[in-house]
């Protein structure tokens, strides 16, 4: 018998089981407790099957014409905290959308973090989007196995940019310390017309932990006395996400990306990090970054769409 409980698992637990499955960004209790501080609508369900867990599920809401109507969506989710047969997972959706305690229209949107498969359980439910691609590291590899799966000129761009003159930083957790990056990253999202997570979204996100280095890290290469190139990435739990990169001209021609990624993946797993999602691939429209990702040697994921 499938039960959901919302509301009710507190943080610490909640981020035990989420840490243990190496889940997603959006399903991380942090990300929520910002969304709301944002002032957007959480709600978090815990699903128990015979007393025993089975899934997390983090749900953004938004609502419109006031209170009349709104949507609920559960992004790169639920978290699996067992494995389930496609039929007991098609229960966990069905007991989700039944029991969301939300009034009016509703619509209850869910896009796994899974590709498709007769073991989605999705079947019953109709898929309105299709689904993102991404490209996804197992960084418990050692450093000399994730080096050989490297495309071979990933690798030699890498041994380049270790020769030449760059060097690279861990850039501290104060916000005067990122800041610049954050900045660089408005600029192309502008010139790109790209959308993503607003500024105050980190600043919320990097102090939610007591302890800010397993929340955030970003790394920066410079010439000399001049950065050429940063990278961010977000922790959750066990797992990480590439949020925001930016290079100059100067460290787009050392290959600087190569370089700040590979001292990134170190750091890491310093950090007790197991999995890298590294980000969105869009081999159309980005065509130059998708190749960047997918030479690393990461499995590229397709996740099967949003179900409604």
């Amino acid at each position: 018998m499938m039960k959901v409980s919302w509301d009710t698992l507190d943080a610490a637990s909640w981020d035990a089981h989420h840490a243990h499955a190496a889940a997603a960004l959006q399903q991380d209790w942090a990300y929520g407790a910002c969304m709301k501080a944002l002032g957007v609508g959480v709600l978090r369900a815990y699903v128990t099957q015979d007393g025993a867990p089975v899934a997390l599920a983090q749900f953004i809401i938004r609502r419109f014409l006031g209170e009349l109507a709104c949507v609920a969506l559960c992004s790169v989710g639920p978290v699996w905290l067992q494995a389930l047969s496609g039929a007991d997972k098609a229960a966990v959706y069905k007991a989700l959308k039944r029991s969301i305690p939300l009034k009016n229209l509703r619509l209850v949107a869910i896009t796994p973090d899974e590709p498709q498969g007769p073991e989605l359980g999705l079947s019953r439910l109709r898929r309105v989007m299709t689904g993102h691609s991404t490209v996804v590291l197992d960084i418990t590899l050692s450093m000399a196995d994730l080096r050989a799966q490297l495309d071979k000129r990933w690798r030699h761009r890498l041994g380049g940019a270790e020769a030449s003159a760059l060097t690279t930083h861990r850039v501290g957790t104060n916000a005067g310390q990122y800041r610049w990056l954050l900045e660089a990253e408005m600029q192309q999202r502008e010139q790109r017309g790209l959308h993503g997570l607003p500024v105050q979204f980190f600043d919320l996100y990097v102090p939610s932990r007591k302890q800010p280095s397993q929340t955030i890290l970003t790394m920066r290469a410079d010439v000399g006395r001049d950065r050429v190139a940063g990278m961010m990435f977000l922790i959750h739990g066990e797992a990480a996400t590439y949020q925001v990169g930016w290079t100059s001209d100067v460290g787009r021609d050392l290959h600087a990306h190569n370089l700040i990624l590979w001292r990134g993946i170190e750091a890491l797993r310093e950090r007790g990090v197991r999995r890298l999602d590294l980000g969105g691939v869009n081999t159309t429209r980005s065509a130059g970054i998708a190749r960047f990702k997918m030479s690393t040697g990461g499995q590229v994921l397709t996740c099967a769409g949003t179900f409604i």
